[in-house]
């Protein structure tokens, strides 16, 4: 008994000091994102760093040139096809706010096709006189016919849905309508959605997702829509979607639980039936099989599965209760299943070898096994491959890579060779600039790829200006991609770029990335710092010039890293950022990433978050690089108030710290052409400064 009390009195005086940790925050009212006095400061941070940056010749050139490459009207228009149309969202300097069009697949084929447009989003806001920013379009299965298009204001996740009749090209009077939040909605038939949404108090989770499924009838009101699904509070979300394939049709409802975790339930008539799956597996239907795609290893039907294999068993067999699975692919310590796309008759599999990509087809055969075949791709660089219809055989392949303008072929399955639809142009020079692949090691011993971007017999005395990116999280693999803003604002200008993969991306598929979850997260920011470590030992550069950047988690990286080693480097970009990891999970989204940090509320976990968590560990008495942080007001998924504190902290702290707050454009931080433009120029302009 005296035992129990004295185990409860301290968890008690934790919980106090947690709470008091909290409400002493002396920067806690920079949490209020459309406040006068935090908006305010912010105006003000703008204005200083604009003038400390932007207000010169050289930077109104790389902005112009900057906005010409993403205005230009000979870049790649990629499409989606939809009953026999080709779809293209599209921005210029006409339309900043873009155009929904339209071409069929023949004259795609041409030069210079003659598009329709469908919707113009600027003169709809004009007309509506809202800043709509286009969040995408969900499509009315077989006919294509209707889609429900979603817009944010400013740039913002949560979105406004509406009905959109593609033939008429007009909102349907009366027809369905969602007012802004951050809705999941899908179309069960003509007359018939799934939605969730914001439908008053309890009906959103602690992650401010939907907790709740609906089916909505067409013609009554959104309240009476009747629910279907009910997940817990705690759960990250809930939705229910239909699949509409010919003869193949099914309903689900998937809970997600944590950011990795779901159930998976199966319609048949009005009863939900969970599907005996793993927790942590993804699932995938197309026709008459169920792909499931394994983040842990699994024992069923008498075998065991590994981590990171792609698995298929036909749906009949599944639902009749067999679990002997057909393996599709089987990962090996330096590959990692990158995805899989489904075809009229075959899937091709995409493969990352050592974060190179390789391609094979798989076919089912009439004895229930898989044939598989290598489809040719470009040996270097990322390919990423599309269906153009999953009636047809047909495919899109995307290749790119550092330095060679991205190219768009049209293939089909069985047929030699593809057709180049597209190719972007060069926006830079790239002759005598090279791509190189190398390793650093880490501190436990790990083997850390990066890819280094330099100009050929570029000096190696340790004073290339040079910029280190990574992110390292969320099983998200850093692949290279030709990037105009890089190559105009940073390599052609005679400095070096290198692109990090370090542990907590899925380079190397669910192990690399589950060896820098929560307790392990030290890891990520040890392979980064032994990356930093590596360029200054080859010395392709020194710490006087070396700079690092990177956005959201990628934002909490670099800050961390900053934190933990400041002598390696002299500047450093932090873009969208989490940073206060003590609150992250009570602001906005964070709740829905305890899966991959950790809950900052059970002392044995804020433990190990405080050692790395940048607010928490910047002081007055070490000397950092200069940093710029960059967020957006609208972002209503990283919280804005992670960069605005840090900032002020550390400007209260007399270090060398810019801020800049977008007022528009969301987790993305641009809602538009002109301002993405803007922040490239910014980000670049103090780093060229600062390292050269």
């Amino acid at each position: 008994m005296r035992l129990a009390v004295l185990l409860l009195a301290g968890l008690s005086c934790s919980l106090r000091a947690m709470a008091q940790a909290q409400t002493s925050d002396p920067y806690l009212w920079l949490e209020d994102v459309s406040g006068d006095r935090s908006l305010a400061w912010a105006r003000e941070q703008n204005t200083r760093t604009q003038e400390a940056l932007s207000a010169t010749p050289e930077f109104a050139a790389l902005r112009t040139r900057l906005l010409q490459s993403l205005d230009a009207v000979d870049r790649i228009p990629f499409v989606s096809q939809h009953g026999g149309w080709c779809y293209n969202f599209w921005r210029d300097a006409q339309h900043p706010r873009g155009l929904l069009r339209r071409t069929t697949l023949a004259d795609y084929r041409n030069a210079q096709p003659a598009w329709e447009t469908i919707l113009d989003l600027d003169a709809l806001a004009a007309r509506e006189k809202e800043n709509w920013v286009w969040q995408g379009e969900s499509w009315l299965r077989p006919t294509y016919d209707r889609c429900l298009i979603q817009l944010s204001r400013g740039g913002s996740d949560a979105v406004v849905v509406r009905e959109f009749d593609v033939e008429a090209k007009a909102f349907v009077t009366d027809g369905f309508f969602l007012p802004e939040a951050k809705s999941r909605v899908s179309w069960r038939d003509r007359d018939t959605l799934y939605v969730g949404t914001d439908f008053g108090p309890g009906s959103l989770t602690t992650s401010g997702y939907p907790r709740l499924a609906r089916e909505w009838r067409r013609g009554t009101p959104l309240s009476a829509a009747r629910p279907v699904f009910e997940g817990q509070a705690t759960d990250v979300s809930v939705s229910a979607a239909a699949t509409r394939e010919p003869g193949f049709n099914r309903e689900f409802v998937v809970r997600t639980i944590t950011f990795y975790t779901s159930e998976r339930f199966l319609r048949t008539g009005e009863r939900w039936t969970k599907l005996d799956l793993p927790a942590d597996a993804a699932m995938s239907t197309f026709r008459e099989h169920l792909f499931v795609t394994l983040r842990s290893p699994w024992t069923v039907g008498g075998a065991t599965y590994p981590t990171g294999a792609l698995l298929v068993i036909r749906w009949d067999a599944f639902l009749a209760g067999q679990r002997t699975f057909t393996t599709l692919f089987t990962p090996t310590p330096r590959s990692s299943l990158a995805g899989f796309t489904f075809l009229r008759g075959h899937i091709i599999v995409n493969e990352l070898a050592n974060v190179r990509n390789r391609l094979h087809v798989l076919t089912p055969q009439a004895d229930g096994s898989w044939s598989r075949a290598p489809l040719p791709a470009p040996e270097f660089g990322t390919t990423s491959v599309a269906a153009v219809d999953e009636e047809t055989n047909d495919y899109f392949l995307t290749a790119t890579d550092f330095l060679t303008p991205t190219r768009l072929a049209l293939g089909t399955v069985g047929r030699t060779g593809t057709e180049e639809l597209k190719r972007s142009p060069a926006y830079f020079q790239a002759a005598g600039l090279e791509i190189s692949q190398h390793e650093a090691l880490s501190a436990d011993g790990t083997r850390v790829p990066y890819f280094q971007v330099a100009r050929a017999g570029a000096p190696r005395d340790g004073t290339n200006p040079t910029v280190l990116y990574g992110y390292g999280g969320f099983r998200l693999s850093q692949v290279p991609a030709y990037a105009a803003s890089t190559g105009i604002a940073w390599l052609e200008r005679g400095g070096v770029y290198v692109l990090a993969n370090i542990r907590g991306g899925g380079e190397f598929g669910p192990a690399w990335h589950q060896a820098a979850l929560k307790e392990n997260r030290q890891r990520a920011y040890d392979d980064f710092a032994a990356v930093a470590e590596d360029l200054i030992a080859r010395n392709v550069t020194a710490p006087r010039h070396l700079g690092i950047m990177g956005g959201s988690n990628g934002g909490l990286l670099v800050a961390a890293v900053m934190a933990q080693r400041p002598e390696l480097f002299n500047a450093v970009v932090c873009r969208a950022p989490l940073l206060d990891m003590r609150r992250y999970h009570r602001l906005l989204a964070g709740a829905s990433w305890m899966g991959e940090y950790g809950d900052p509320d059970v002392p044995e976990q804020w433990a190990y978050i405080r050692r790395y968590s940048p607010y928490q560990n910047v002081t007055a008495d070490k000397r950092y690089p200069r940093v710029l942080f960059t967020t957006s007001t609208r972002d209503d998924r990283v919280h804005p108030g992670h960069a605005r504190k840090l900032a002020a902290l550390m400007q209260a702290q007399k270090h060398d710290v810019l801020y800049y707050e977008n007022i528009e454009g969301g987790h993305a931080g641009a809602a538009d052409n002109p301002q993405q433009a803007f922040m490239s120029a910014l980000a670049y302009t103090f780093l060229w400064r600062q390292l050269k």
